[in-house]
């Protein structure tokens, strides 16, 4: 369980950096119009802190880490929400300099973005999985 919430508090330190890099990043540049910087702060504290602490409870309550499905999971998502979120910066930063991307580059920083995303969705499947056999056996 402590692995859990360590791995939550990273996760709320990330998103309060993010937070204020967004914030101190924007005013610097003097930009006011949407950016991708803006989700950071929530997505990292949605889908890092508040998930962690969720498996935290389950973990207090079950063997939830012993099982395959969940390792997988743990795998999967912590290296597809950091990359997601490394994306969401670079597409941020790119939108707040007001940068032209090529369309390569677009597609690129959009394909690992889309690949980033399928890693989550699927280690959330696996968490689920996991959950569903952990408590139907009981």
């Amino acid at each position: 369980m402590k692995k859990y919430i360590s791995c939550s508090l990273i996760y709320a330190i990330a998103a309060m950096a993010g937070g204020v890099f967004y914030r101190e990043f924007t005013k610097f540049k003097g930009f006011t119009g949407e950016t991708a910087l803006s989700r950071v702060h929530t997505h990292l504290f949605m889908l890092g802190m508040f998930m962690f602490l969720i498996v935290a409870l389950f973990e207090r309550n079950s063997d939830l880490s012993v099982r395959k499905s969940f390792r997988v999971f743990m795998y999967l998502y912590n290296i597809g929400l950091p990359l997601m979120v490394v994306m969401m910066i670079v597409r941020g930063v790119f939108q707040v300099l007001g940068t032209e991307l090529s369309p390569a580059a677009d597609a690129s920083i959009s394909g690992v973005a889309g690949i980033a995303h399928i890693l989550v969705s699927v280690g959330i499947v696996f968490l689920l999985t996991g959950l569903r056999r952990q408590f139907s056996k009981r």
